[in-house]
């Protein structure tokens, strides 16, 4: 099955780079470009993709923005791909605001070649593209500046069961399904199947939306060990 790939981004230099990249794998096809967030929305709507590459910062509409509209289209629109924001920071607030829009992870702009490929394809398979250390880092520091209020949550956590729950907050810690494994004595697809019913119980799109929700709930406290 062809991944087909839109790109946004204001500089054409980084556009026609990463089309170029995408474009050789024989499982991508590059269907569109845009320049901001505005005409990204617009090319999305025309090819309908699987995956957006983001641009964080552009003119017209912002990729947050942009993101938002994507993930929470109007009325009768069906097609919800999936976006995957490029930053040149490795912490941005905007990062996290796009992953509570829905996002299914970010990449920063001078990773490797190999890095972009990959992640296309991750978050294609609808998984999210969290590195553990930079989930750590992004999440904890961006909520220890500006926790987010906590909207009753006790009664979505109450679904979990206490295994799930754990399994929730290793996620939260930025731990691997294999690093999980280990933690709780665990086989690696058991955390899978975990994982997978704790989405559906919360009703979460993928493992970037748990993430959030675990920090806002009050699952996981910034900055705690």
């Amino acid at each position: 099955m062809t991944i087909r790939v839109i790109i946004a981004d204001d500089q054409a230099m980084v556009r026609a780079g990463f089309a170029a990249l995408l474009a050789a794998q024989p499982d991508i096809d590059v269907v569109g470009e845009a320049p901001d967030g505005r005409q990204a929305i617009e090319v999305s709507g025309r090819t309908h993709p699987d995956v957006v590459l983001m641009d964080v910062r552009m003119p017209e509409m912002d990729g947050l923005e942009a993101a938002r509209r994507l993930l929470s289209p109007p009325p009768g629109v069906v097609h919800r791909p999936r976006v995957l924001m490029l930053t040149t920071f490795d912490v941005d607030d905007y990062v996290y605001e796009a992953l509570r829009a829905g996002a299914s992870g970010f990449l920063l702009k001078d990773a490797p070649p190999a890095d972009l490929i990959a992640a296309v394809r991750v978050v294609a398979a609808g998984e999210a593209l969290l590195a553990p250390s930079v989930t750590r880092r992004l999440i904890e520091d961006f909520a220890r500046q500006r926790p987010a209020p906590r909207r009753n949550p006790s009664l979505r956590l109450n679904a979990l069961t206490p295994r799930e729950t754990e399994v929730l907050e290793h996620i939260a810690r930025g731990l691997s399904n294999a690093e999980i494994a280990d933690a709780l004595v665990l086989a690696e697809q058991t955390v899978k199947t975990h994982i997978g019913r704790i989405l559906a119980k919360l009703d979460l799109r993928d493992r970037a939306q748990a993430v959030v929700f675990a920090y806002e709930s009050g699952l996981v406290t910034p900055g705690a060990a």
